[in-house]
């Protein structure tokens, strides 16, 4: 959040790295996946002009959170999993806004196609978003 703007200046590198924590489970605690969430956040809210550009890859690792997080059947307790949710919607809620609508528009099939009821109210908390 120092940088401000300015994170626009290793948007590139720092997304690598956004990627590579969201892909990956690191313990019961999920800390560094939580952590990276309030990163993405930041940078989002910081660096919107440019979000447009990456809202595929983005959007594309954002779901496969969702879907990692509601399927996966580790040792994970129920809050940190509800977290995990909440954070990844809200960074989808954030692109949504910076992107016009962009990412409301490419979740309607997708909330209409799953059935998982975790997922649906995530994607639904997107869809209602103002």
């Amino acid at each position: 959040s120092r940088l401000g703007i300015l994170i626009v200046r290793h948007l590139k590198r720092l997304e690598r790295v956004i990627l590579g924590y969201l892909e990956v489970s690191d313990g019961p605690e999920e800390e560094a996946r939580l952590g990276i969430l309030e990163t993405l956040q930041c940078t989002i809210e910081h660096a919107w002009p440019r979000m447009p550009c990456r809202l595929p890859v983005l959007l594309r690792a954002l779901l496969r959170l969702l879907w990692d997080v509601h399927t996966e059947r580790g040792p994970t307790p129920e809050p940190v999993r509800a977290a995990l949710l909440q954070r990844a919607t809200q960074c989808l809620i954030l692109l949504d806004r910076c992107c016009q609508g962009r990412v409301k528009v490419l979740l309607e099939g997708v909330h209409s196609s799953c059935e998982e009821n975790r997922v649906r109210e995530c994607l639904r908390k997107v869809q209602e978003s103002t």
